[in-house]
């Protein structure tokens, strides 16, 4: 285990040649590099993660120190990696799914400006995630947290001769960074109070400094509620996870599945001890969560483009596992995290072969007719949209978001439940409409398929994890989460599995009925007027953008205007003025006559001693 300092560093120095290459490397050499790098990795933490699994270290925690970062007063935060059964989790995600998206993207991205500068993006991603995942302490957590967040900006504007993505790497950078802000005052507080970061003595000290319901506490985690909401694009920072399907295709896979949006839900994971002590914060992020499920599948539901319905999935299947923390179904959360990063990069990677074999076509109502056109695309939607929809018994999803279900049913909080299940129809719905216009009917384009082991190997890879394959694989969480209410299971548990497998399938065949044919009754829905402005509501994804522009952005500009003009910088400029104006006049006595410096000289001495004597 001592190789696990070589999951962070292989991608590091992937980064650092890529960098200074300076886009000299030919595609082969930049493509072996950035690849190379992650696939060592991912080696590297196989490696790790059996020899953790098969010799478990003492207490099941590994250490390796580093370095000391620095020492200021009692502030000693160091370098230190921390590996549990949580974060030996999410190592193999971000290392192996991450792996997988690379080698995708080595086949996606062939023949585009930049490809040097888009694998060394990646690679520092990766590294920053892994940082973010295996800090031992919340300032080495934050520095991967800011990594991520800037590789985000970096590779959502990666076309950046287009003003809009421009614009959209922009907002995220900016709504990300509101929850960052928030973020970083939780833990100006908890080292305030408890004089430390190292995550494992704040699980220690919290329950001995604070009591529950503590107001200092119940403001921390608020505040790092607040940075999970912004990097999870929930509820009410979710506005930038849509318009960063700007960004290439494996950055939207890499974004949702392995790294940036689950950041959240392992940071209040990994804090479980200070959230259980705030009841009414803990409570708050399951509610956070339920609500963004609902809001984010009725938008998904109605829009066009094919990457846009993918994302809005994305923010409900988080807002599923923020539910799961919600109601203290940690282990469940986390098993969700996990089969969610195999079908969501399936779905994600699927759609990019999708889009390069329809000449980067995204609206799924100009595609029609692509299931024998492009037949392994066409599986890997059956699989994911199968498992993002939680078909009983074959799918991964079905396993980890029942979980989640019977432990919000095990734990009395009905209303979340009935969130979930209304959530999961949704989810059938949105993701078999999509299947059946975008791949059954007459077809609206040529399309041709991809070929080649970069194309074919990881959609082939993710198609078995997406399956009950994928499910066999268990975190090992045993120790490292609080035991969650609802594992004793029974008739009960039966029952909710059979319910919530009926609600799926309710979903498809609804799919069906609209949306495979001709689709008139849908046609005559969506034109009446209460359809219209359903579409257009949930289509703006409820009007968020709409409000936030109105209450922030709008006065914030006028502020700009208005301050343009401060009287307050105007008379502070008066200093600046009458200095130019004082230059101006003493250079012109600069003439080089000495008879006129010898005058001046004379009659400032004249002048002293007048002072001097009347005085």
């Amino acid at each position: 285990m001592n190789l696990l300092i070589l999951t962070c560093l292989f991608p590091l120095l992937g980064w650092f040649i890529l960098a200074f290459s300076r886009g000299r490397l030919a595609e082969n050499s930049a493509a072996l590099i950035g690849v190379g790098s992650v696939g060592l990795s991912a080696l590297t933490a196989a490696w790790v993660i059996l020899q953790f699994n098969l010799a478990p270290p003492p207490g099941g925690v590994y250490t390796q120190f580093l370095w000391q970062w620095m020492s200021v007063g009692g502030f000693t935060p160091s370098f230190t990696l921390y590996l549990d059964g949580l974060s030996v989790t999410m190592l193999g995600v971000v290392t192996g799914v991450g792996f997988l998206i690379h080698l995708f993207a080595s086949w996606y991205m062939r023949g585009e400006a930049g490809y040097s500068r888009f694998f060394a993006y990646t690679n520092l991603f990766i590294f920053s995630m892994l940082l973010l995942v295996l800090g031992d302490n919340l300032l080495m957590l934050y520095f991967g947290w800011e990594g991520v967040g800037l590789c985000s900006y970096l590779l959502i504007g990666f076309y950046y001769s287009h003003r809009a993505n421009g614009n959209a790497a922009l907002k995220a950078f900016i709504v990300t960074r509101i929850g960052d802000v928030f973020m970083a005052i939780g833990l100006f507080i908890l080292f305030l109070h408890l004089g430390t970061l190292n995550i494992q003595e704040l699980m220690l000290l919290a329950p001995q400094k604070y009591v529950e319901g503590d107001s200092w506490l119940w403001i921390a985690t608020l505040m790092l509620l607040g940075g999970a909401v912004g990097k999870s694009a929930q509820l009410p920072l979710q506005t930038w996870l849509a318009d960063a399907m700007a960004g290439p295709t494996p950055v939207s896979a890499l974004i949702h599945a392995a790294t940036m949006v689950t950041a959240g839900v392992y940071l209040i994971a990994r804090t479980h001890g200070l959230f259980i002590l705030t009841p009414e914060i803990l409570q708050l992020v399951g509610v956070v969560g339920a609500v963004t499920l609902v809001l984010a599948g009725f938008a998904a539901l109605v829009q066009t483009d094919i990457k846009r319905i993918l994302a809005y999935s994305t923010m409900s299947q988080i807002g599923y596992m923020f539910l799961a923390l919600g109601v203290g179904a940690w282990d469940a959360a986390i098993f969700h995290l996990m089969t969610h990063a195999f079908f969501k990069a399936l779905l994600f990677l699927a759609s990019g072969a999708v889009i390069n074999a329809c000449h980067h076509e995204q609206n799924i109502f100009k595609m029609g007719g692509l299931w024998k056109k492009l037949p392994l695309a066409y599986a890997s939607f059956i699989v994911g949209g199968a498992a993002l929809a939680a078909l009983p018994l074959i799918t991964a999803g079905f396993y980890s978001k029942d979980e989640i279900l019977w432990e919000a049913f095990a734990s009395g909080h009905s209303g979340l439940l009935y969130a979930g299940l209304a959530g999961a129809f949704l989810t059938s719905l949105y993701t078999f409409r999509l299947i059946f216009i975008a791949f059954h009917g007459e077809q609206q384009t040529e399309a041709h398929a991809g070929h080649g082991v970069a194309h074919w190997l990881p959609l082939g890879t993710l198609i078995v994890l997406s399956t009950f394959i994928g499910a066999l694989i268990t975190p090992p969480l045993a120790g490292v989460l609080p035991q969650s209410v609802g594992h004793a299971g029974g008739e009960a548990k039966h029952s909710l599995e059979i319910a919530s497998g009926a609600i799926a399938l309710a979903g498809i065949i609804l799919a069906a009925l609209l949306f495979l044919g001709r689709r008139q009754l849908v046609n005559t829905i969506a034109a009446s007027a209460p359809g219209r402005l359903l579409s257009a509501w949930w289509f703006a994804a409820w009007g968020f953008d709409w409000l936030y522009e109105r209450i922030f952005i709008r006065p914030y500009l006028l502020a700009t205007r208005l301050l343009a003009h401060d009287p307050i910088d105007g008379a502070i400029g008066v200093i600046p003025r009458l200095t130019r104006a004082g230059h101006a006049l003493l250079s012109r006595s600069e003439t080089g006559q000495v008879r006129g410096y010898a005058l001046s000289l004379v009659g400032g001495a004249v002048l002293l001693l007048a002072i001097v004597l009347l005085v």
